[in-house]
C-alpha cells in the first residue's frame, strides 16, 4: 500500500475553467495537494485510501477518519464510520454502513438511513429509500420521488449519467428525470437506451431511433441503428442504412458510409475511418490525428490521449494537439483533461492546457 501511495499522483480539472486539483503522497509519507498553483500539506500521514473527484479529494486518513478536501480546506466528515465513498464532478456520495450521504459544495446531507441500491453521477444520485419505500433522486440539494418501490423488486433497466436518469419503471414505461422533473417519455418499455449529459438516445417500441436532448425529443431515424453510443450532448451511431452519423448541438452530421471502430468520452468522440486513420470529433469539428489507429486510446471530457509514433505521449484537448513527452514512462493517466505521467521512480509531471508542471 505504501509503495502504491508513493507513486500516486492524480490531477483533475475543476469546474467552470478552475485550476485542476492534484493529490500525492511525498517521500516523507505526507499527503500533499496541489491547488491553484500552490502545494499544501493536508495530512502528516499517508491515507489508507484516496479518490479524486473534479472539485474534491475525499480520503480515509491513517486512522480511517473520512475527510474531504474542498475549496482550499480539509473537512473531517466522521471518524471511522465510512465504508465506501464515490467522488464525481461536483459531489461526493458516501456510505456509513447502509446510511447514504452526499457532500455537495461544502454541505453534507443524509439521504436515507437504510439504502439497498444507489447510483451516483456528476450532479445526481438515484437511490432506493428503504424507509420510505420509494426510489428517490437527489439533484441540486433537493430530493425528489421518482418511483414507488415494489417489495422484492428493483429497477434494473436504468442509466444514471451526469445530470440525467433514464429508466423503465415497474409498469414498463420509459421515464426520464432531468433538472428536477420526472418526464413521462414513453408509455411503453423501450428496446434499448443510453445516456450522457443532457442527452438520452433510445430505440422505442416501434424500432424508431430517438434522442431526448435538453428537454426536447427528436426522431433521428425511423429504423433502429446498427450501433450507437451517447456522450455529453452528443450521440454517435451507425444508422440502419450503414452511414456513420453524429448528433450534436441539435444538428445531425453525416460522416460517411462506414461502420467504424469508435468510442465516446463525454464531449469528444474518436473513430477509425475506412483508411485506418484516427479522427476526432469535437464540438462540431473533425480533426485528423494519425494515419493509423493507435491502441490504448483514452477519451475523457474534452480530451483524447494515446502513445503515438516514436513513443510520444500525445494529447488532444479542447481542439488543440500537443506532444507531451517522448520519455520512457513508468505510467501515465488522463483525468479531466489533465495528463499526469511518471518518469522513473520519483519524477512526476503534469501537463494541462499546454503547460507542464
Amino acid at each position: 500500500m505504501r509503495s502504491l501511495l508513493l507513486c500516486l499522483l492524480i490531477f483533475i480539472t475543476g469546474a467552470c475553467g478552475a485550476q485542476p486539483l492534484a493529490a500525492y503522497v511525498d517521500i516523507q509519507n505526507q499527503l500533499m495537494v496541489w491547488d491553484k498553483g500552490l502545494i499544501h500539506k493536508i495530512d502528516f500521514m499517508p491515507p489508507t485510501s484516496m479518490k479524486i473527484g473534479r472539485t474534491t479529494i475525499p480520503y480515509l486518513d491513517n486512522s480511517r477518519s473520512f475527510k474531504i478536501y474542498y475549496n482550499g480546506a480539509v473537512k473531517e466528515v466522521n471518524a471511522g464510520f465510512t465504508n465506501a465513498y464515490f467522488p464525481t464532478d461536483n459531489i461526493v456520495g458516501f456510505l456509513n454502513q447502509k446510511s447514504l450521504n452526499v457532500f455537495d459544495r461544502g454541505v453534507t446531507k443524509n439521504l436515507t438511513g437504510v439504502c439497498d441500491q444507489y447510483f451516483i453521477a456528476d450532479s445526481v444520485v438515484l437511490f432506493l429509500d428503504s424507509y420510505k419505500g420509494e426510489y428517490r433522486a437527489y439533484y441540486n440539494k433537493e430530493t425528489y420521488t421518482v418511483e414507488s418501490y415494489i417489495p422484492d423488486s428493483v429497477l434494473s433497466h436504468l442509466k444514471v449519467s451526469d445530470n440525467i436518469i433514464a429508466f423503465d419503471n415497474f409498469a414498463n414505461q420509459f421515464r426520464i428525470f432531468f433538472r428536477g422533473q420526472l418526464l413521462a417519455q414513453e408509455d411503453y418499455q423501450v428496446r434499448s437506451f443510453d445516456a450522457g449529459r443532457n442527452t438520452v438516445g433510445y430505440v422505442d417500441v416501434d424500432h424508431k431511433f430517438k434522442v431526448f436532448h435538453n428537454g426536447q425529443t427528436f426522431v433521428l431515424d425511423d429504423f433502429a441503428p446498427q450501433s450507437y453510443k451517447v456522450g455529453d450532448d452528443l450521440i454517435a451511431y451507425v444508422a440502419s442504412d450503414g452511414y456513420f452519423k453524429i448528433f450534436y448541438g441539435d444538428s445531425l452530421h453525416t460522416v460517411g458510409f462506414m461502420s467504424p471502430t469508435y468510442q465516446v468520452g463525454d464531449n469528444v468522440m474518436a473513430y477509425k475511418d475506412p483508411g485506418g486513420t484516427l479522427k476526432v470529433f469535437y464540438k462540431g469539428n473533425i480533426t485528423e490525428m494519425e494515419s493509423y489507429y493507435p491502441t490504448g486510446i483514452i477519451c475523457q471530457y474534452n480530451s483524447l490521449a494515446y502513445i503515438g509514433a516514436g513513443n510520444t505521449l500525445r494529447l488532444f484537448t479542447e481542439g488543440q494537439m500537443y506532444d507531451v513527452t517522448n520519455a520512457d514512462l513508468a505510467n501515465w493517466t488522463l483525468n479531466y483533461d489533465v495528463i499526469t505521467y511518471q518518469i522513473g521512480q520519483g519524477v512526476f509531471k503534469v501537463f494541462y492546457k499546454g503547460e507542464e508542471y
